[in-house]
């Protein structure tokens, strides 16, 4: 297979930063993920992910030397690939393969994850599966969820923490996916930077959350949206996303975004009435039977 362009391998954050970032920031919605990872990275370590140094990678046009694409992997997770042509994503598993690089899984738009899956499964002979399939959505016009339930909304505080890394745990394992990432890690780095909003009733019994991600290239996500399980069907949730969202948006951020399971038609759902709008769907895969 030809393809005229060349990958360019490094640990080097700041190489990869020096070379990819003008990529990056070109399409901040699209890649949300690569941003607020590599933001974490810089800000908080390398290390911060998992005890294996971070592979990053930029694809660049073997002519112009303009970038076409890039790829981050934090092990244990999977690959994170930016879109790809199908031959280019073929060539890269190809290019990996070759170099030995262990892969658990891949997670890029539904197109590019499919070809690199496909083509890493008649390289390698291992199984692989699809994980979970997600949309991307960004807000447009914010709609206040409409009746609004009892309560209100304030920011997370220190005296929340112990409540924070309980309810993430339980989130993480509502997901799926327990294990997922470092309860207290998340609530320090979360606490740091005001990134948890919180829904409490009138008497101040906390009843839902919602995340932001820091803000880097424009851009910043919703994310770890969570209602204990008996206070659900109350409105708790949207009331919070629909908080979270307003403060995002008049802090003066460009994009404004969050990720769904496209197996939940109640969330996908409610982040619609909210304002949200589909940008692109995901796919991610895990290979050699294991979980992503």
């Amino acid at each position: 297979m030809s393809i005229d362009h060349t990958w360019y391998l490094t640990e080097d954050l700041d190489d990869f930063l020096s070379r990819a970032g003008g990529f990056l920031r070109s399409r901040p919605a699209l890649h949300t993920v690569p941003l607020t990872v590599t933001e974490a990275l810089r800000t908080r370590g390398l290390y911060v992910y998992g005890p294996q140094a971070p592979l990053f990678g930029v694809l660049e046009d073997g002519d112009t030397g303009k970038v076409r694409a890039t790829l981050l992997q934090t092990p244990p997770y999977p690959l994170g690939v930016t879109a790809l042509t199908a031959r280019e994503a073929e060539a890269l598993a190809t290019h990996l393969h070759v170099l030995g690089h262990p892969l658990s899984g891949v997670s890029a738009v539904r197109d590019t994850a499919e070809a690199f899956a496909g083509a890493w499964e008649r390289l390698t002979g291992e199984p692989v599966n699809v994980h979970q399939q997600q949309r991307l959505y960004r807000l447009g016009g914010l709609t206040t969820p409409e009746p609004a339930p009892e309560g209100r909304a304030r920011l997370a505080e220190d005296r929340d923490r112990g409540l924070l890394v309980r309810w993430i745990e339980e989130f993480c394992t509502a997901v799926g996916q327990p294990g997922l990432l470092s309860p207290t890690e998340w609530t320090d780095a979360r606490l740091a930077h005001d990134g948890v909003t919180l829904w409490e009733t009138s008497d101040g019994t906390p009843t839902a959350m919602a995340s932001l991600t820091p803000s880097v290239g424009g851009q910043v996500r919703v994310a770890a949206v969570y209602t204990p399980a008996g206070l659900r069907g109350r409105g708790y949730a949207g009331a919070v996303t629909a908080e979270v969202s307003r403060r995002a948006r008049n802090a003066g951020t460009d994009e404004v975004l969050l990720f769904t399971d496209l197996a939940n038609p109640t969330s996908n759902g409610l982040y619609q009435r909210i304002g949200y709008r589909g940008v692109a769907d995901f796919t991610m895969y895990d290979f050699g039977g294991g979980g992503s």
